[in-house]
């Protein structure tokens, strides 16, 4: 079946279950994402475990590392279903023991036992995109999975909240199993998808490597609260220790900007770090610099979020975008320019209505670039590796990002006893510098 512009059609084409499957699983991620942030603070108080809410989504982060790094040969073996179920399935076992823990130790164990199934499922969702549709139709597909996250974005927050305070936060945690239940239900028809290479084979010392990179993660995030004495130590060397092992992990070349897949992925880590650091400090700057209220200041992460999805759609639709390095380079740079706004929240003299508009770019930036660098990752990587090549991604992006979010954390604390402006300024101001360094990297997208 196709539409009236003679594509064929996604959700009532024949491979319209597997689209719906594969919204369904990136909607569960979306809203789990939402409804734990909403409920943590009832959480926090209720099992009196303040300390570790940090650590609650440190330990998730760093427990996928390890299970994508068994996902990526399972799926490039026998294909992404069972992977993928099985990933759902421990996906679903987290969250019943977070949303009947205790104590704030066994949620974190809940949290944990999620990120194992999360790593599994981020992968062979990859897979199976790059197996269940062709070049054509892949961008498309990946307009569907950012689309996922749209819904959530704008009422998960309140539903989830309304949930946690009217009927207690367990089952605010323990409704993400429901979305859980649908996907998998829905991904039933890529049941039998086959696998690349029968001979592909999970090596030990890459899993040793990868359970080392997953817990100097884990250090890293831990070390960055600055919660406890050397905690200095402790972050200085879980950085060596991620230096050291993750890199084998990635394509070679991956840090050092290689030309080709290596720098496909450097680019989404890098420019993924840019966005996400200033989503992290901008709703708190806002509220501290400007008067904002909280909820007023969190409405500010929702224009970047509809943004984001306009950038996906834009760069799977628009003929004028086809070119797939220029759209790269075009959307990092929307990144670098809306990240400016940022550093402008604490410049008096410029108006809040310039930040509402300039803010969202840096969400069509990254709607536009992340989709684009997902359909190039699947289109140079070696043929029947698709599940090797999304785990270096997706490893390298968890990597980056909380190494680079903990040395955030770190300059932040230590300047805040200084000036509340001096320790905003260095966080907020440090994310358009690694916007341009992701946008050096896209320059390097095209294979000489």
């Amino acid at each position: 079946m196709v539409d009236a512009r003679g594509r064929e059609r996604l959700w009532t084409g024949p491979q319209g279950a597997v689209v719906a499957g594969v919204f369904a699983t990136a909607f569960l991620f979306a809203f789990e994402s939402y409804a734990i942030a909403t409920a943590l603070p009832l959480v926090a108080a209720d099992l009196d475990g303040l300390s570790l809410v940090g650590v609650s989504f440190a330990v998730m982060l760093a427990a996928s590392v390890v299970t994508m790094t068994v996902s990526a040969p399972w799926c490039d073996r026998e294909g992404p279903t069972l992977p993928l179920l099985t990933g759902v399935a421990g996906f679903v076992g987290g969250l019943v023991v977070s949303g009947t823990a205790p104590t704030m130790e066994l949620f974190v164990v809940g949290r944990a036992v999620q990120g194992l199934g999360s790593g599994l499922t981020t992968v062979a969702l990859y897979v199976l995109v790059g197996q269940a549709f062709d070049e054509r139709v892949r961008p498309r597909v990946f307009v569907v999975l950012t689309s996922a996250w749209v819904l959530p974005a704008l009422v998960g927050p309140p539903v989830a909240g309304w949930v946690a305070e009217t009927a207690g936060w367990r089952w605010a945690v323990l409704g993400a199993i429901v979305p859980a239940v649908l996907a998998a239900l829905l991904l039933a028809p890529a049941l039998g998808t086959p696998g690349a290479h029968a001979d592909v084979r999970l090596r030990p010392r890459r899993l040793l490597l990868a359970t080392v990179a997953a817990l100097s993660v884990l250090a890293v995030s831990v070390a960055g609260q600055r919660g406890f004495a050397l905690w200095w130590v402790a972050l200085l060397t879980a950085l060596v220790v991620a230096v050291l092992v993750v890199p084998p992990l990635l394509p070679p070349g991956t840090w050092t900007g290689r030309r080709g897949l290596p720098t496909v992925i450097a680019t989404r880590g890098v420019v993924s770090l840019a966005f996400f650091g200033i989503e992290a400090y901008l709703p708190l700057a806002l509220v501290e610099h400007r008067g904002l209220t909280p909820t007023q200041g969190g409405m500010f992460l929702t224009g970047g979020a509809v943004l984001w999805f306009s950038g996906s759609w834009l760069a799977a639709n628009v003929p004028a975008l086809a070119d797939k390095h220029r759209r790269v380079r075009l959307g990092v740079g929307l990144v670098a320019l809306g990240s400016v706004a940022g550093g402008l929240v604490l410049v008096e003299a410029v108006p809040l209505v310039l930040l509402v508009l300039l803010w969202p770019l840096a969400g069509l930036g990254m709607g536009m670039a992340t989709s684009t660098l997902s359909v190039l990752l699947l289109e140079t990587a070696p043929a029947g590796e698709h599940g090797a090549a999304s785990a270096a991604m997706q490893t390298n992006d968890a990597v980056v990002q909380a190494m680079g979010l903990a040395l955030g954390s770190a300059v932040f604390a230590a300047l805040l006893t200084r000036s509340s402006e001096t320790a905003f300024a260095a966080v907020l101001g440090a994310s358009p510098v690694v916007a341009l360094a992701a946008l050096w990297l896209s320059g390097r997208l095209r294979e000489r």
